[in-house]
């Protein structure tokens, strides 16, 4: 699906010349970063979610010596 992006003019620079050096497309190196970091976003997403439901009581917590122990990796 495509996807149209308006980016920062230093970026957009930035970009291009990259680009121009490689002899890569800007869609490329636009692809990779989106790939190299859309895991760090969504588990960012995800850890606001899991707070926002401890902090309302409705997500349960292990303390870290129990889950340790569950391992047998406490002292």
């Amino acid at each position: 699906m495509p996807i149209s992006l308006r980016l920062p003019e230093d970026v957009d620079a930035r970009l291009s010349a990259l680009s121009a050096l490689t002899g890569r497309t800007k869609t490329f190196y636009a692809l990779e970063a989106i790939l190299e970091h859309i895991d760090d976003l969504e588990d960012a997403h995800l850890s606001a979610e899991i707070l926002a439901r401890v902090r309302a009581g409705s997500e349960g917590r292990v303390p870290l010596n129990d889950l340790l122990a569950d391992y047998g990796l406490a002292d």
